[in-house]
Parts: C-alpha cells; sequence; structure tokens
C-alpha cells in the first residue's frame, strides 16, 4: 500500500514539474526577441527640500527614487568610441498606480514643446522604459507639470 502512495505522489510531483516547465518555455518561446529591458536600480537620493520634488507632490504625485544614470557605450564600425554617455533620469515618480519619468527643465536646454523636440529630446526614455506611463516634464519656477507619452499610429 505505501509502494502505491508513494508512486501516487511522484506521478503528481511530475506532472507538476511537466506543467511548469512548459509554462517557461511556452514564455521563453512566444516573447519579442528584441526586448531587452532596463531594470533602474534605486537611483539617488531625493533632497531635502527639493523644489522639484515639491511641486510633484503638490500636484498628487509620490516621487519613489531620485536620479538615475544609465550608462551608453557607442560603438561605430565595430570599434567602441573612447567618450561613453549616459542617459540621465531626473526622478521617477507614481500617481494612481501609473509610473511616469520625471525630467525637469533646465535653463540652458529647455525643450520646446513642438511634436519635433519632444521627439528629439524625450523619446528616447518611452523607448527606454516601455513600461513607464509617460513623461513628466517640469519646471518648479513656473510651477507646471507637462504630462507627455508617445503613442505609434496606425
Amino acid at each position: 500500500m505505501d509502494n502505491l502512495v508513494e508512486l501516487f505522489i511522484m506521478i503528481i510531483a511530475g506532472i507538476f514539474l511537466l506543467a511548469l516547465l512548459y509554462r517557461s518555455f511556452y514564455r521563453w518561446l512566444h516573447a519579442p526577441a528584441t526586448i531587452s529591458r532596463i531594470k533602474l536600480g534605486r537611483g539617488g537620493k531625493l533632497k531635502d527640500n527639493d523644489p522639484n520634488v515639491e511641486l510633484l507632490e503638490r500636484h498628487g504625485y509620490v516621487v519613489i527614487s531620485g536620479r538615475h544614470q544609465i550608462p551608453v557605450v557607442v560603438e561605430v564600425d565595430n570599434d567602441i568610441l573612447e567618450r561613453s554617455t549616459s542617459i540621465i533620469i531626473d526622478y521617477i515618480a507614481e500617481k494612481k498606480g501609473l509610473s511616469y519619468i520625471v525630467k525637469y527643465e533646465r535653463e540652458r536646454q529647455p525643450i520646446e514643446l513642438t511634436a519635433a523636440d519632444l521627439k528629439k529630446q524625450l523619446l528616447m526614455y518611452t523607448l527606454l522604459l516601455p513600461d513607464m506611463s509617460g513623461i513628466l516634464y517640469i519646471n518648479h519656477k513656473e510651477n507646471y507639470i507637462h504630462k507627455i507619452a508617445f503613442h505609434v499610429a496606425e
């Protein structure tokens, strides 16, 4: 009788293991090959009395992390350029369960709110982090927040 119970448990465990392997293989097989997602770390520390953070909080956003620096290696004709570059994300904020990339306006490099300039300056963030709901472009001095999202037209 003990042999039948052990055999039954082994069969159930085998079926469970096969189902788990099938599920993993199915997900791997159907995942897009070209997507390599960036996973952000903890980000920089938020400064006390940061006017950008205060502006976001006044508008109902919760800033969940500070500055992120994503290094980018540039290769031209199989040669890696000596000088590397990086992509800077100022903050990550949330509101009503939606996450946003936050960029604040810099005096030396303001972004015009035209389709061409927004695409040139901000589209890379949407492509880099497609799970985000959009980009918040803020200016604490003029007290505004622009919510920007890119959608591919069909």
